[in-house]
């Protein structure tokens, strides 16, 4: 008899009570694309469009409980890890993955405020590198974020492709190095593989200030994406152009008095069956 099955999708990240970024955004992004959405919440945010006022740690045994539920009843075929806070959570989570080594993971490694501060201290980002990026089959971050990994200031794509190739040399299988943060009016990302190519992505800049949640979901819709089967380049290259969209369609909505959401659901996905 056959089985009918939907593309499951994982995601490790915290809680924003607004809706706008983390499992949050990552739920809608993985619904929109058709695909099942599961999350393990690292942390409660009491946050809005104005910004963040409160983070309560979930203790790193209940992470624990929530994963071994998740991966050992519904298997997902991709995971998706946003912010993890610390070394601690670090070591549950790659623990718990080891034991699923087939399972593409995705990670942002979520480390700088847009406001230029740092999210998390200097050992939590040494037990990301040195635990999570081997167990990684992408990670995604954003300009801040990698100049942090790769000691340098990024001002150029240039200067990206430099720091790219010095985070590649701390154990990553990929890394996307997304360019939202230059002063252009295109937009660059990078994609290194492990074989030493590099594949350019650009995009025209959308003027809006609806931006909250565009790296969890961007990182979302590759998980999603490779979810549905695509390869690592092209689940980038599409997840890339589903973004844009949904940053167009929702530029002149007015949600709360800050930085709004993106349109997730600018072109919604039918839930996809997949029959075995």
């Amino acid at each position: 008899m056959k089985k009918c099955t939907y593309p499951a999708v994982l995601t490790i990240a915290g809680s924003d009570s607004g809706g706008g970024a983390g499992i949050q955004a990552d739920i809608k992004t993985f619904s929109a694309l058709g695909c099942y959405g599961m999350s393990v919440i690292t942390a409660l945010t009491a946050q809005n469009t104005l910004g963040v006022t409160a983070i309560h740690s979930v203790p790193p045994a209940f992470v624990k409980a929530q994963l071994d539920a998740v991966l050992q009843d519904i298997r997902p075929l991709a995971i998706k890890i946003g912010m993890v806070h610390s070394p601690e959570l670090v070591v549950v989570i790659a623990n718990a993955l080891r034991q699923y080594p087939d399972i593409p993971v995705i990670l942002d490694p979520v480390m700088v405020a847009t406001s230029g501060d740092r999210l998390i201290a200097q050992e939590t980002v040494t037990h990301l590198v040195s635990e999570l990026f081997p167990l990684s089959a992408l990670i995604t971050p954003n300009l801040d974020e990698a100049a942090l990994l790769a000691g340098m200031p990024i001002a150029t794509v240039n200067d990206m492709e430099t720091a790219g190739k010095i985070i590649m040399e701390q154990g990553c299988k990929a890394l996307l190095l997304k360019g939202g943060h230059l002063q252009q009016n295109q937009l660059t990302s990078l994609l290194f593989a492990a074989d030493g190519t590099i594949k350019r992505f650009t995009s025209h800049k959308i003027e809006t200030k609806n931006m909250h949640g565009s790296g969890c979901t961007l990182s979302s819709a590759i998980a999603a994406y490779i979810a549905r089967g695509e390869t690592l380049a092209q689940a980038v290259a599409l997840a890339q152009d589903y973004v844009h969209g949904a940053i167009l369609h929702g530029k002149d909505v007015t949600t709360g008095k800050g930085h709004g959401p993106l349109n997730h659901f600018y072109n919604p996905q039918k839930m996809i069956l997949n029959v075995e």
